[in-house]
C-alpha cells in the first residue's frame, strides 16, 4: 500500500581508528555514558541494548542472516529490496548504522567502485563486525561516529536509516533526522526504513506490543508519530511513504523540494 497523504509532506577497535577520517570530530555535549577509543557510546546503549549491540557475546550470535530474517517476521528481503532498489552505480551513500546480516556488502557492491559507500556507527563491535564484511571492498569506507554529530566532506546522493529510529530516543530521533537530511545533495534521497504503526487485525501487532515493554522502550514512538514530525524543517521536503505487511513496516523517502 502507498501512502502519499503528507505530500507536504575484537577485528578490534585499531581498524576503526585507521578506517576514521571523522574521529576528530567533535561529539554533542549531550552524549552520555561509557567512553571507547575517541568515542562515546549514548548512555541508552549500554542501559538498554547491551545484550543487542555492545556485548561481544551477543553480537556474535545475532549477527547472522537467518536471525535477521526471524526478528524481520521473514520481511528481511523485502525491506531490503526497498533500500537496494534506490542504490545505482557511482553513488556516494551513507548508511547511519551498521545492521546484521549481509545488507552492508550489497548496497558497497552495487555503488560498485566508481561509487563510495560510507558506513557509521558509535559501538566499536559494531565497527569490527561492518570491517569483516567490507574491508574487501575498496569502495567501502568504516568510521566510528555518531549519526547525529557525523559530517560529510562533501553531501550524499542516497542516505538511509535502516531500522535505526525506533532503538533510539526521541531527542537522538531528531538530531539523526536533520543530520540525515543535511547531509544529502539537491537532486538526492534520503529512506526511513524502519517499524510503523500495525493494523488492528494483525496479530504481529500484539507481538510487537510485549516487545516493545521489555526490550524497545523508544519504539513506540514510531506508532504514534509520522517520522517527518521529527524533522525540524519538514516543509522543505517532499515526503512519501509506503507501508508494508499489514502496517508493521513503512519506508519513507524524502527528497528536497525545489525553491
Amino acid at each position: 500500500m502507498i501512502d502519499t497523504t503528507y505530500e507536504t509532506a575484537d577485528r578490534d577497535r585499531q581498524f576503526a581508528h585507521q578506517h576514521s577520517p571523522a574521529q576528530s570530530q567533535a561529539i554533542s555535549p549531550a552524549q552520555r555514558g561509557s567512553h571507547t577509543g575517541t568515542q562515546a557510546i549514548p548512555s541508552y546503549m549500554t542501559e538498554v541494548y547491551d545484550w543487542a549491540y555492545v556485548n561481544p557475546s551477543w553480537v556474535r550470535w545475532l549477527d547472522h542472516d537467518i536471525v535477521v530474517k526471524t526478528l524481520l517476521f521473514c520481511n528481511d528481503r523485502r525491506l531490503m529490496k526497498r533500500y537496494l532498489d534506490r542504490v545505482q552505480s557511482g553513488m556516494h551513500v551513507w548508511q547511519v548504522a551498521h545492521v546484521y546480516g549481509d545488507l552492508v556488502q550489497q548496497v558497497a557492491q552495487r555503488v560498485g567502485h566508481e561509487g563510495r559507500f560510507d558506513l557509521t556507527d558509535v559501538t566499536p563491535i559494531q565497527i569490527a563486525h561492518a570491517h569483516s564484511k567490507l574491508d574487501a571492498l575498496p569502495q567501502a569506507r568504516i568510521i566510528q561516529q555518531d549519526a547525529a554529530v557525523f559530517q560529510a566532506e562533501r553531501p550524499y546522493d542516497l542516505v538511509c536509516s535502516f531500522m535505526l529510529l525506533h532503538e533510539i530516543p526521541e531527542d537522538w530521533k531528531r538530531r539523526v533526522v536533520d543530520n540525515m537530511l543535511a547531509q544529502v545533495s539537491e537532486g538526492g534521497e534520503v529512506i526511513f526504513v524502519d517499524y510503523h504503526r500495525p493494523a488492528v487485525w494483525h496479530p504481529v501487532r500484539y507481538i510487537l506490543k510485549l516487545v516493545n515493554r521489555w526490550l524497545e522502550p523508544f519504539a513506540n514512538a514510531l506508532w504514534e508519530h509520522e517520522i517527518r514530525e521529527y524533522a525540524s524543517r519538514a516543509e522543505d521536503y517532499q515526503w512519501t511513504k509506503e507501508t508494508l505487511f499489514g502496517g508493521v513496516y513503512q519506508m519513507v523517502r524524502v527528497t528536497r523540494r525545489a525553491k
